[in-house]
């Protein structure tokens, strides 16, 4: 299955304790390269996000943010730190006589004062527990999209294989021409200078010219290279560097074959296949 790594996921909740969401964004890059924003409350699940993400995706830089918002209406509980309070009353005390008044203490006051109250401590599991499950969620919405996106780029690539395939035949059956032109030309020039040459050394000469500008082995590897692109496509993996492979071996042919182009049919062929080439490259830069 072909997947893009160009993709965009949102999920969110909201229950009895507050709203959760869970955000995915991805573009093309070499590896896989994880970036996470948590909530401090959730700070201590990073390990574990990391590794589901991790398990499913391969490449592409991908930004997870996670948002929480607690209830205000949720009840919050507080401790009271009892030797604190028995130190503060019994100095209250002790300055009550110093100075010989009797102004109370009021319990107002003593909750300002700093280590008497300690708020408790929430119980995040059900938080975490529905991170967890939120992230997946949204991990398989995030996929599908990179899976329809990746259809859309392989069908674009097999038209384009289809092109390339096109051109390596109409190339593959043009040569006969090319090589009648070849020895027209030759003769043509030999008239012009009035000069008699042996028919042998002819054919000798057109001979060593055919082989200089023998394309048969690019042509059979540029073919051979096409049906592995077609073959990449139907793996159940991730595939980009292969292709991006492939691709520098399809442009090394089509070099080739503008480099032995002998007329300018060959030469637009030459230069249709790179342009053909080169726009499958731009999308396999998109594939994970």
């Amino acid at each position: 299955m072909v997947k893009s790594m160009t993709a965009y996921g949102h999920t969110e909740i909201r229950v009895e304790w507050g709203e959760l969401s869970c955000e995915l964004r991805s573009v093309n890059h070499r590896y896989l390269e994880l970036s996470m924003r948590l909530p401090g409350e959730l700070r201590a699940l990073e390990p574990k996000l990391r590794e589901i993400l991790s398990a499913r995706l391969k490449r592409g830089k991908v930004d997870c943010t996670i948002r929480f918002k607690s209830n205000d209406n949720q009840t919050d509980t507080f401790n009271l730190n009892k030797p604190v309070i028995t130190s503060l009353i019994n100095a209250h005390q002790q300055i009550q006589k110093i100075l010989g008044g009797d102004t109370p203490l009021k319990p107002l006051d003593i909750l300002k004062w700093p280590g008497v109250v300690a708020e408790g401590e929430k119980n995040l599991e059900p938080v975490q527990t529905a991170t967890i499950n939120l992230l997946n969620e949204t991990l398989n919405d995030f996929i599908d999209t990179r899976q329809r996106e990746g259809e859309k780029l392989k069908t674009e690539i097999l038209q384009r294989c289809e092109a390339i395939e096109a051109i390596q035949i109409s190339v593959n059956q043009y040569r006969p021409q090319m090589m009648a032109r070849l020895r027209d030309r030759l003769q043509t020039k030999l008239d012009e200078i009035s000069a008699e040459i042996d028919p042998q050394r002819l054919e000798q000469e057109l001979v060593f010219a055919a082989q200089k500008l023998d394309v048969t082995e690019e042509l059979d590897r540029l073919k051979a290279h096409v049906e592995e692109v077609k073959e990449v496509l139907n793996r159940d993996e991730a595939i980009g560097r292969r292709l991006d492979f492939l691709m520098q071996e399809l442009n090394r042919e089509a070099n080739t074959l503008g480099s032995k182009s002998y007329d300018t049919e060959t030469s637009k062929n030459s230069v249709d296949l790179k342009v053909l080439i080169e726009q499958i490259r731009e999308q396999v830069q998109n594939i994970e």
